[in-house]
């Protein structure tokens, strides 16, 4: 991931963080965290850097409890953000959707019938779309932060258990953690041939990736 990719990402964090916020729910920073689907820690981080800037303020209670408000400023900067990834999104829809269908036409091409999913978010969502338009099939939906949850009509099971369930070819089909996600497959003995992911990575172990 390079710097601007990094700044993108970290703005979305933020933004995320503030939507959270935006409601009438109290949370801990452990649902927050949980919410996002980022480590405690990574909240921590974010929820400090909002506070020095004026964004958010804590209010505290009894047992050591707190709450996170936002401030008016936080909204305002809660509306600005909103609209700066408005324009990344769609940028990012349009890339990845045909990203997605040139590497699934290219499977379906060699005979491959259906694909396993890697990594479950909103970009997983574009590759969905982008899967049923050549009609492979998807068999299996693997995320270890999403496991227990529905992609479309199917269970998301983690990437261990994935991996157990059969021989798939895997996409990966998350662009902000596609580095960890394919080492996390190839840490638990995937295939490197059976790996693909769009972002012109290679896949250590694999001659040639697909981009």
């Amino acid at each position: 991931m390079n710097g601007d990719e990094e700044k993108v990402l970290d703005t979305y964090r933020s933004f995320l963080l503030l939507s959270e916020l935006s409601g009438d729910q109290q949370l801990s920073q452990r649902e927050i965290a949980k919410r996002l689907g980022i480590a405690l820690g990574l909240v921590n981080s974010y929820l400090k850097n909002l506070v020095s800037k004026g964004f958010i303020r804590i209010n505290n209670y009894p047992k050591n409890r707190y709450a996170y408000l936002l401030t008016p400023t936080g909204f305002a900067e809660k509306s600005r953000l909103a609209y700066q990834h408005l324009s990344y999104f769609s940028g990012l829809y349009t890339v990845a959707r045909q990203d997605y269908l040139q590497l699934f036409r290219e499977l379906a091409a060699e005979g491959v019938k259906g694909v396993a999913f890697c990594g479950i978010d909103e970009v997983a969502e574009i590759a969905y779309l982008s899967l049923k338009e050549t009609g492979l099939e998807l068999e299996l939906a693997m995320d270890m932060d999403a496991a227990g949850r529905k992609f479309f009509d199917k269970p998301v099971v983690s990437t261990a258990i994935g991996l157990l369930s059969g021989n798939h070819r895997i996409v990966i089909t998350s662009l902000k953690r596609s580095d960890a996600l394919c080492q996390e497959l190839l840490h638990l003995g995937a295939d490197p041939a059976r790996i693909y992911r769009t972002d012109g990575a290679g896949i250590p172990g694999q001659e040639k990736s697909l981009s």
